[in-house]
């Protein structure tokens, strides 16, 4: 009878050893997920940085905050250009869509120098796709001569932003010649009466204070503008492709 106690004793207490092995092992790992989820997302009450890179899983950069000397280089298919557009210039947000190409950003600076004189500077911008921006939101400031207002603009859909750049620019270093100013103006105007871009909306206000809408043809001459100027007075005029006023409301 003894024997059998001892026996059942050990069956018993080797049941527990297991039962307190399956127990512990689940402990653990419930305690190591609670704390792998709970490491996922972190909270702060405050953070200080100089840039900050929204990544995708793979690494790739969707987006930068940073400060000005931290600002990123302009990117596309994330490779600088040639000519580079060199970074630590433009503290704020930068944008960047699926294949790495810089597509708009968020932009704010303001200084005064050692003269007095301020300028400032707040910009919103969405670029077309492989070009610069068409939509943006702009406020300047030049010591007191501003512009705000929303802009529209056109840009040539081929090539991209950065081989025509790169041709701008090496046409702009040629020597003085009529072959150098026909080509920059082929450069600007790669088909005629359509320059490669134009602004053709505008809605705000210009430096001499009259708010106004601005609609523009593919040349980014203006063509009919609605304006009401700093003493209050409205007029809508209509104008041809050199500027002139052909007709005006009031007469």
């Amino acid at each position: 009878m003894m024997e059998q106690q001892i026996v059942k004793m050990q069956k018993d207490l080797s049941f527990l050893k297991w039962y307190a092995g399956i127990l512990t092992t689940l402990l653990v790992a419930a305690v190591s997920f609670a704390f792998t989820q709970k490491s996922k997302v972190a909270r702060f009450e405050e953070i200080s940085a100089e840039r900050i890179n929204i990544v995708e899983k793979t690494g790739a950069l969707r987006m930068v905050i940073s400060n000005k000397s931290r600002s990123p280089e302009v990117l596309a298919y994330g490779k600088g250009l040639t000519p580079p557009i060199p970074g630590g210039t433009r503290p704020g947000l930068i944008f960047f869509n699926d294949e790495g190409t810089e597509n708009g950003g968020l932009v704010f600076m303001g200084h005064k120098d050692s003269t007095g004189r301020y300028s400032a500077t707040g910009h919103l911008s969405f670029d077309q796709y492989n070009q610069n921006q068409v939509l943006y939101m702009q406020y300047a400031d030049d010591n007191g001569e501003q512009t705000t207002g929303l802009h529209i603009d056109d840009w040539q859909t081929s090539p991209p932003f950065w081989e025509w750049r790169a041709g701008y620019k090496k046409a702009q270093a040629l020597p003085a010649s009529a072959q150098k100013d026909a080509l920059l103006k082929k450069l600007m105007e790669p088909q005629p009466g359509i320059k490669a871009v134009a602004q053709r909306v505008f809605v705000g206000k210009n430096e001499e204070k009259t708010a106004m809408v601005t609609l523009a043809d593919r040349m980014g001459k203006p063509r009919l503008q609605l304006l009401v100027d700093s003493n209050g007075v409205a007029k809508l005029n209509f104008l041809d492709k050199d500027g002139k006023v052909t007709y005006s409301l009031p007469k």
